[in-house]
């Protein structure tokens, strides 16, 4: 169990040390994701960034996600190809969807990053932390639109995850560093001691003090 999110990503950020990372970028999945990656970039002395999912729902069922959008420059749509088949969605149709769910994603970009283009990965080894997963589904989106983008080396980065779920991982990732593996895993909450949910003041001023505590170490960067 860990006490709360930042004592698991110095523990993350340890691990990843230990192993002598290349080049790397940390991206964070807000929002529970963001102060678990603050510490990792930290304890990395690497740039950290946000990557934004957004959900694209199947008709009458937004919690089945036909596609998903995973934002950059441009903007990634990773589908569901048995979901979009099982409702007999044309390209229009599947494409609607997608529209109707982006303004959204850009109110978040527009929250978290401002006016900052994303970070480049071409040739980056990219660590993608979030503070938990437990389905999989959104990290593997992640994954594969970040694999879009030329990275050197995709590493997920998470304080606990189920055995099945990372075994899953494992074929999206080139490495995955996973700190507690339980048998019987639960909701994220049980394996904290603190929990809180995150509103995204919290997560701005995460990231604006992690830039600038980077600054300060690098400052003609």
């Amino acid at each position: 169990m860990f006490r709360d999110r930042q004592e698991a990503g110095e523990k993350l950020g340890q691990e990843l040390l230990a192993s002598a990372v290349r080049d790397p970028v940390v991206l964070a999945l807000p929002r529970g994701g963001v102060p678990v990656a603050a510490a990792v970039a930290r304890a990395l002395d690497a740039p950290l960034d946000v990557l934004i999912v957004r959900k694209v729902g199947a008709p009458g069922n937004r919690e089945l996600a036909v596609a998903a959008i995973v934002d950059g420059d441009p903007p990634d749509v990773v589908v569901n190809r048995e979901i979009v088949e099982a409702y007999s969605l044309s390209d229009e149709e599947l494409a609607a969807l997608v529209k109707n769910e982006r303004p959204e994603l850009d109110r978040r970009r527009t929250i978290y990053r401002g006016n900052a283009r994303p970070r480049s990965l071409a040739g980056k080894t990219v660590i993608v932390v979030d503070d938990g997963v437990a389905t999989g589904t959104t990290m593997k989106v992640a994954l594969r639109a970040i694999r879009r983008r030329e990275p050197l080396q995709v590493i997920v980065a998470i304080p606990v995850a189920p055995p099945d779920v990372l075994a899953s991982l494992e074929q999206e990732a080139d490495r995955v560093v996973c700190l507690s593996r339980p048998g019987r895993f639960m909701a994220l909450s049980y394996h904290y001691i603190s929990f809180p949910q995150l509103t995204d003041k919290e997560v701005t001023d995460a990231l604006e003090r992690a830039a600038e505590e980077r600054k300060a170490r690098h400052p003609r960067k």
